[in-house]
């Protein structure tokens, strides 16, 4: 295999690579996009969980989150 054929495989294995990495990113953005989506959703239903509570004169406790440790002055 020549000179020229290598730089020929090694182009157009950049190119390549170049293709999976913007399909990569646009992948990215899309889960990224849902991520924040769902952190709404997530904010939205702990609100109205604290506003039921408050109706029922249940004093509101705050969620901890799951698999981290419990911060200084965390219920």
């Amino acid at each position: 295999m020549g000179a020229a054929d290598k730089m020929w495989d090694a182009l157009t294995t950049v190119i390549k690579m170049n293709d999976k990495v913007e399909r990569m990113a646009g992948a990215m953005k899309s889960r990224q996009a849902k991520i924040e989506s769902l952190t709404e959703r997530v904010i939205r239903l702990e609100t109205l969980l604290e506003i039921a509570l408050a109706q029922q004169g249940a004093k509101p406790t705050r969620l901890k989150r799951i698999g981290k440790q419990p911060e200084a002055g965390d219920g």
